[in-house]
């Protein structure tokens, strides 16, 4: 088994020596002082309890919720940024 450092990705290589994804990613969410909690993420009926501050191994889909997570609340935060300056 190889790991795809790009990705986080498992990648195996089939009977025929092709390459083949098994579908999960390696992530690490960051604890920090004021965000202590394991992350809570549901994906098509399932659920994931993520712990902070640990590598673990999930669904690529549980990745990209979180990273789409990450990118809306910067740009809530951007956002109301611009708008407090106006008043």
């Amino acid at each position: 088994m190889a790991k795809n450092a790009e990705q986080g990705t498992n990648v195996e290589e089939n009977k025929q020596g092709a390459v083949v994804d098994d579908g999960m990613v390696t992530i690490k969410l960051p604890l920090t002082r004021t965000e202590k909690d394991d992350v809570y993420v549901a994906l098509n009926g399932k659920t994931f309890l993520i712990k902070r501050g640990e590598e673990v191994r999930v669904p690529r889909g549980v990745a990209e919720i979180l990273q789409h997570s990450e990118e809306m609340l910067r740009e809530a935060i951007e956002f109301e940024a611009a708008h407090m300056s106006k008043d």
